[in-house]
């Protein structure tokens, strides 16, 4: 836990030579979280270890927690982002946090600038096979555009009316991370990896008759891929998807930036 007196022994010994500031640094990520009430800790420095900050969950929490862990958290992030976050659980918070966007779609809440620019070369796309998976689909869209990265939708593809898709290869074509978000039978996932050059994060979700036993036969239909190059998240997991797209992107650009300054 960040205390001064930690923090001023580590600054005393970045100044006296002892301890390099990488060194320092590499301490750092793993210092700061900060109680809220006796529900929650947060960890401010995830972002700085991870690339991306803590992100709350909201099934399960109150508003008056939602609330003040927001509270919180607006303090030392320009974002701040609930999940599954139901109209009802909405409408609670409103008098309760200022400034707050609504994403009723994709369940999410979110204290962000009205415009935020993409800060990362590339597109994830995301497709969806179905009207009814639209709700994970915009989870992973909008949590994607939330951190920073640039989106393209295309929605009701499935393979139920292929011509569909292959009437817009040209979004598959220019996308640099896909996300491929269906149910029933998940068939979707393996089909756009055999056309698309770039990785397929595949996510299964709930919906489907009995027998897709809430998710878990697209799952192991996504899992089963014959198409190379399909990682796949769990079942209705927008968020993971965009989340594990957004890690590739980063670690393109990273990689990008090594090589021009060698």
């Amino acid at each position: 836990m960040t205390t001064e007196k930690s923090l001023r022994s580590l600054l005393e010994a970045v100044a006296n030579g002892n301890v390099t500031p990488d060194r320092a640094l590499d301490n750092l990520k793993d210092l700061a979280y900060e109680p809220v009430g006796e529900f929650a800790k947060i960890d401010h420095h995830r972002s700085l270890r991870t690339g991306f900050p803590e992100v709350i969950w909201g099934l399960g929490k109150t508003p008056d927690q939602i609330a003040q862990i927001m509270e919180v958290m607006r303090h030392r992030s320009p974002v701040v982002m609930a999940t599954r976050i139901e109209p009802a659980i909405y409408a609670a918070l409103q008098s309760k946090v200022r400034g707050l966007q609504y994403y009723e779609l994709a369940r999410i809440c979110a204290i962000a600038p009205s415009n935020i620019e993409p800060q990362f070369q590339g597109i994830i796309s995301i497709l969806s096979a179905g009207t009814a998976d639209l709700p994970v689909a915009e989870e992973a869209a909008v949590t994607a555009e939330l951190s920073g990265f640039r989106v393209q939708r295309l929605w009701d593809v499935g393979v139920a009316g292929i011509h569909r898709l292959l009437s817009n290869r040209h979004l598959i074509e220019s996308a640099s991370v896909l996300i491929v978000v269906a149910g029933m039978e998940g068939a979707l996932p393996s089909v756009v990896a055999g056309l698309a050059d770039c990785p397929v994060v595949a996510v299964p979700t709930s919906i489907g008759y009995g027998a897709s036993f809430g998710g878990l036969a697209p799952l192991l239909t996504m899992l089963n891929s014959c198409a190379p190059g399909v990682g796949v998240v769990n079942i209705d997991n927008g968020f993971g998807a965009a989340v594990l797209a957004g890690q590739i992107l980063r670690t393109a650009e990273k990689l990008r930036l090594a090589l021009s300054a060698s």
